[in-house]
């Protein structure tokens, strides 16, 4: 099968088109035909070499970690879906390709693009992930750093269903879209602290790091408690007892609940911009410069 690979590591030019030898549907899991996959930050990191220890990739090896399209092979043990089902999830690797095994997925809403679909996995399931964690009841304030990004832009959505009240962190640039997506928008950065504590002066009750560029001590400072704050990009914040969570593991229902917001109209996910499997490594680029508002996404 066609798929998007690298053999060593660096650049995103890296990366190309070339054939591996397709993957099949083991216990649990179903493959799909994909028709997008996503960009996320973890898949130029992976690229890059820093998360590999010193070493070089074991053969060609696939970047991508969710994708949608029509399911094609299922697994033994798996039940609820159906060869010819379109859906949308998550995979352990190798989803920028012509077939990906999933290892979590969700019936596709019918009123998004496959494109929209593909973005998310790992986003929605991501922003269900922290929300659980921090488990803030309706009416409570929760401040979101990075609200305009993929996983950002799930996060504010998913906790104005919830009945949360908002503050999303972005460029000024992005100040009205975060408002569009029911959050309060301010700017990130130094001073941040005092820039919230003057829209929340009865205070707030949870903090969501996204982008792991430094607010995890202003959001323990708003909430007074490192044990209120979730991050999923500052590795190191686990030493001031904040929340770090990476493990997508049991997130099919995080998925269902995506896609029922989405069939709603209460989630959108904004296509940042969507490359042939060829323009890859402008992708991956694009997505490492950051300020992307909302996801990139790579078609076979």
């Amino acid at each position: 099968m066609r798929a998007v690979v690298y053999t060593q590591y660096g650049e995103p030019d890296v990366l190309s088109v070339g054939e591996v030898e397709e993957p099949h549907a083991g216990r649990g899991r179903v493959r799909i035909a994909v028709r997008a996959a996503s960009v996320n930050p973890l898949d130029w990191k992976q690229v890059s070499g820093m998360m590999a220890g010193g070493g070089q990739p074991d053969g060609p090896t696939v970047p991508g970690y969710d994708a949608a399209g029509v399911v094609d092979e299922v697994g033994d043990g798996v039940t609820g879906v159906q060869v010819g089902d379109p859906v949308f999830g998550l995979a352990s690797g190798a989803a920028a390709a012509e077939y990906a095994v999933l290892t979590a997925w969700a019936p596709k809403p019918p009123n998004v693009s496959f494109e929209v679909a593909a973005g998310l996995g790992v986003t929605g399931e991501t922003a269900v992930r922290v929300l659980d964690l921090l488990g803030l009841a309706p009416g409570r304030t929760v401040v979101v750093d990075g609200a305009s990004g993929g996983v950002g832009t799930v996060t504010v959505q998913v906790a104005v269903s919830r009945g949360l009240g908002v503050i999303g962190t972005s460029s000024p640039a992005n100040a009205d879209f975060v408002r569009s997506l029911g959050a309060l928008p301010t700017t990130y950065g130094e001073g941040l602290a005092g820039r919230v504590r003057e829209m929340a002066p009865d205070g707030v009750d949870g903090g969501i790091d996204t982008a792991g560029k430094g607010s995890v001590r202003d959001l323990i400072a708003l909430t007074g408690d490192p044990g209120k704050v979730v991050t999923i990009a500052d590795f190191g914040a686990a030493e001031l007892g904040v929340q770090v969570t990476t493990s997508s593991a049991g997130g099919a229902p995080r998925l269902a609940e995506v896609a029922t917001l989405v069939r709603q109209g209460r989630l959108e996910l904004p296509v940042a911009g969507t490359y042939p499997f060829g323009q890859a490594a402008e992708a991956l680029r694009r997505s490492r410069e950051g300020h992307v508002r909302g996801k990139l996404v790579l078609t076979p």
